[in-house]
């Protein structure tokens, strides 16, 4: 099973970073799942108050995508995608509970 299905540049980046820890690699992935973090930010914080800074819930969420991509195993037959949702939306609610 592929990590990326359609974006052969995307699937270099995951393996040098699954295989060697490439930290450039590392930073690709975090630019390239950003608009994920842009998107579940959005959801969480449709439903709050406005002094709540949209800005503030993607930082949270660019820390949730960095865990998830530090974590990820491709063994475990998951699209990335489907394993850092959660991960993503949690670190934004553990910010907006503190």
């Amino acid at each position: 099973m592929s990590i990326v299905d359609i974006d052969p540049h995307l699937a270099m980046h995951w393996d040098r970073w699954l295989k060697r820890g490439n930290g450039a690699s590392r930073d690709h992935l975090i630019v390239a799942y950003s608009p994920l973090v842009k998107f579940i930010a959005g959801r969480v914080g449709a439903g709050l108050p406005s002094s709540v800074d949209p800005g503030d819930l993607v930082s949270t969420g660019v820390l949730g995508l960095i865990d998830a991509i530090e974590r990820f195993e491709p063994a475990q037959g998951v699209k990335f995608e489907t394993f850092a949702t959660p991960r993503i939306r949690g670190a934004i609610i553990d910010e907006l509970r503190q």
